[in-house]
């Protein structure tokens, strides 16, 4: 808990790293949970329903941010918003009041192999694409549903798994970026609000500080470089991110096996 205002040395940290986080993140849709859940849990040592509470009080100022700046550079499908956001919100709630009963990370290093084929995937896909060919992705409420779930209970993951497989489906990458990261603002407040109606406002930390401080400032960057990108271009960071997250995570988790 935040009991008073830290000084700049004590942030300084964390405001680079949600900085970097949140570039990642608003340009390709992911990492910015993984990225800021290693670090609480494996460097500053928060335990995991706590890290992942402060994760998502970040991102509720991080992706409204970031949602805003992805609506003016048009980067939103809104008929794919509104098929992914009440799924997700399910999805998000359940998982919020698992992981403050049980520690439901146990599934994470099975669902990192998953994705890292994915990456693999989407990788192939980028190195094969000359012409862009797109198509409205269809299974998207289940998607939602899972992606939610493991976003909360995992400490991140509906970046990874809903823009994954929504770009599997042929969604055209920057308009599912853009979406993703905006109906995730959402998806947040849900799960916050379930977090700290469970464990109270023990989600804001000194981490937290930082973390919204640097994430707010890069999120308007990110939606640019969404828009900007080519979209093979951008289909090839997305796969190299995914693949380099998820095998960092299995690598962490390889004493579970």
């Amino acid at each position: 808990m935040l009991d008073a205002l830290p000084s700049l040395a004590e942030i300084a940290p964390f405001i680079a790293i949600g900085f970097a986080a949140q570039i990642v993140d608003g340009a390709l849709g992911m990492a910015f949970g993984v990225i800021t859940q290693t670090l609480l849990v494996s460097v500053v040592g928060v335990a995991p329903a706590v890290a992942s509470a402060s994760v998502h009080v970040v991102e509720l100022f991080t992706t409204g941010t970031s949602g805003i700046s992805h609506i003016a550079h048009r980067n939103v499908d809104w008929g794919l918003f509104l098929r992914l956001v009440p799924a997700g919100i399910v999805g998000g709630v359940s998982g919020a009041y698992l992981l403050s009963s049980i520690d439901a990370s146990v599934a994470r290093p099975y669902v990192m192999i998953y994705l890292t084929g994915i990456g693999i995937y989407l990788l192939i896909r980028a190195i094969r694409m000359r012409k862009p060919r797109f198509a409205d992705p269809k299974f998207t409420a289940p998607l939602a549903l899972a992606g939610g779930f493991l976003d909360a209970a995992g400490g991140g993951g509906w970046g990874p798994v809903v823009t994954s497989n929504l770009l599997v489906q042929g969604g055209e990458p920057a308009k599912t970026i853009g979406t993703v990261n905006t109906s995730e603002f959402l998806l947040t407040a849900s799960i916050s609000i379930a977090f700290i109606s469970t464990i109270g406002l023990s989600a804001f930390t000194t981490a937290t500080v930082g973390l919204i401080i640097g994430g707010v400032v890069a999120a308007p960057f990110g939606a640019l470089f969404a828009k900007r990108i080519k979209p093979r271009t951008l289909l090839f960071a997305v796969s190299l991110v995914l693949i380099a997250t998820s095998a960092f995570s299995i690598w962490k988790a390889w004493p579970v096996f």
